[in-house]
């Protein structure tokens, strides 16, 4: 084992032995999977095993289900107040030992330290959000004619599939089971295949604050274990965060289904010329989500339309501000950006790079590996930034999901916003101007979920719905709409 750092081997070890050896957790036991199967998850700052974890299968999703549904009579007739409070609990755990679940999401993920104990913080905060707004969950009643009584009830499904991706692994794991467990469903989490260590270990918070069954975690390949939940006939809700094309494959398989798909992005910040140059160079970088997860992010703003009065300036004020970055091992607390997720992501990073440059458009920075002895066996790509990019660029159009940001020039509002609109994707958009009528027409005219005027994707609150549309997704998160997604409507027509 290459990990150097001392807390990091610590870490890693206390999880091991708190998850009985990298275990599940199914009805509040450390299990393992019944084939016997497991799968590696990988440092890709190394490219060496961390961990072995169970390859759970249809029986494993069955023995899953089975808790969650003995659990579900008990904890759907909770009071709000009641299931908030274990909510809270496991919140107050989760904070207790965001550092260590920093840690283990940094060597397993890539993603540096402290961003990892700021998403572990992140997740908690979601529990507390939604325990405060489980009295919201509500019905309607129905003005009828001549007398009676006409209401809805809104309950929960029952058991619910929540599977998540590797690039925020505590932060979902944690995070977005609230809304679900808050309506009153039980829940069986799926992290991602490649960064499964700290849902695992996850488990052990679970065990101290939830009763068996309510919330259950499993490992395994998306194509097994992800499928085995998505098909399961009696689990009738399915929440998915990942790439479109799953997300697509999640649709065809389910069947008639509640489903929710958070999905890729394309997106686009728009400049135009009156800005202050430095703030929206600031907003640009921050916004690629470079520190965060190597931009490995569905919100980032990987194409920069920068109009071309002031395109100069802006290049070289973020070429400044992405020279800064500090690329490096992810456990230490001096690196700002780490590894993207694994070898095979570093190859497809590698390869839109190469068409970008075959395409015509112009690297300013980066552009390969990053440079540094100790980062030469892992999947480090620079902070590669292109110019002289065009719309139709394979670089333009397609997620990429690594750190790469592509300028484009526009001088025609027109054809600019046409430009930005041609996409499949529509998850967020980023327009700058002090011009408000500009501001809040261009908002009104772009097609996405999400926008934002002088801001930048790491600017979300609490309480705004965050989704896309086209194939950025379906449905809303962090939101009253979330948490009412996890019930179905019942209405109830009493005569006198």
């Amino acid at each position: 084992m290459s990990l150097s750092d001392p807390f990091a081997l610590e870490v890693l070890k206390r999880a091991e032995q708190e998850t009985e050896g990298w275990k599940m957790l199914i009805n509040n036991k450390f299990v393992s999977a019944k084939s016997g199967k497991t799968m590696t998850s990988v440092n890709p700052s190394h490219d060496e095993v961390l961990a072995q974890v169970p390859a759970a299968d249809g029986d494993d999703i069955q023995a899953a289900f089975e808790a969650g549904k003995a659990a579900f009579p008990a904890w759907s007739q909770l009071h709000f107040d009641d299931r908030a409070k274990y909510c809270r609990d496991f919140a107050v755990k989760v904070r207790g030992v965001a550092k260590e679940l920093g840690m283990l999401d940094a060597i397993d993920s890539g993603n540096s330290f402290l961003s990892m104990v700021d998403d572990a913080k992140k997740g908690a905060s979601l529990h507390d959000f939604f325990s405060g707004l489980g009295m919201e969950v509500k019905g309607e009643t129905i003005p009828t004619p001549g007398g009676g009584l006409d209401y809805t009830r809104p309950q929960p499904f029952g058991v619910v599939g929540r599977i998540i991706p590797f690039n925020h692994p505590i932060s979902f794991a944690a995070g977005k089971i609230a809304p679900a467990l808050i309506a009153g469903n039980t829940v069986i989490l799926k992290p991602g295949d490649q960064t499964p260590l700290s849902a695992l270990w996850m488990g052990k918070l679970v065990q101290q604050c939830f009763p068996p069954g309510v919330v259950n975690i499993v490992t395994g390949e998306g194509a097994v274990c992800g499928n085995a939940i998505v098909a399961h006939k009696e689990i009738r809700r399915i929440a998915f965060t990942g790439s479109v094309e799953t997300g697509k494959a999640i649709t065809r398989a389910a069947g008639i289904k509640n489903l929710s798909l958070e999905l890729g992005g394309k997106n686009p910040l728009i400049i135009y010329p009156d800005v202050d140059i430095e703030k929206v160079a600031a907003a640009a970088v921050a916004g690629m989500n470079f520190t965060v997860s190597q931009g490995q992010s569905c919100g980032s703003n990987s194409r920069v339309f920068v109009h071309s009065a002031i395109k100069d300036k802006f290049v070289e004020a973020v070429l400044a501000r992405a020279g800064k970055i500090i690329i490096g091992l992810p456990e230490l607390e001096a690196t700002g950006m780490g590894p993207v997720i694994s070898k095979r992501q570093y190859d497809r990073v590698m390869g839109y790079i190469e068409s970008g440059k075959n395409d015509g458009a112009r690297v300013l920075r980066g552009g390969g590996h990053a440079p540094g002895d100790l980062l030469k066996k892992g999947a480090f790509v620079d902070v590669t930034i292109f110019d002289n990019v065009k719309h139709g660029m394979k670089i333009e159009r397609e997620e990429i999901f690594g750190p790469v940001m592509s300028i484009i020039t526009w001088d025609n509002e027109a054809k600019m916003l046409e430009e930005v609109n041609d996409s499949d994707y529509g998850l967020c958009c980023n327009i700058w101007t002090n011009d408000i009528k500009t501001g809040l027409r261009m908002a009104d005219a772009v097609e996405a979920g999400y926008v934002w005027i002088n801001g930048h994707g790491g600017k979300r609150f609490k309480g705004a719905p965050f989704g896309g549309w086209k194939d950025s997704g379906i449905g809303r998160e962090h939101s009253i709409g979330e948490l009412m997604s996890y019930t179905q409507i019942k209405n109830i027509n009493v005569s006198y």
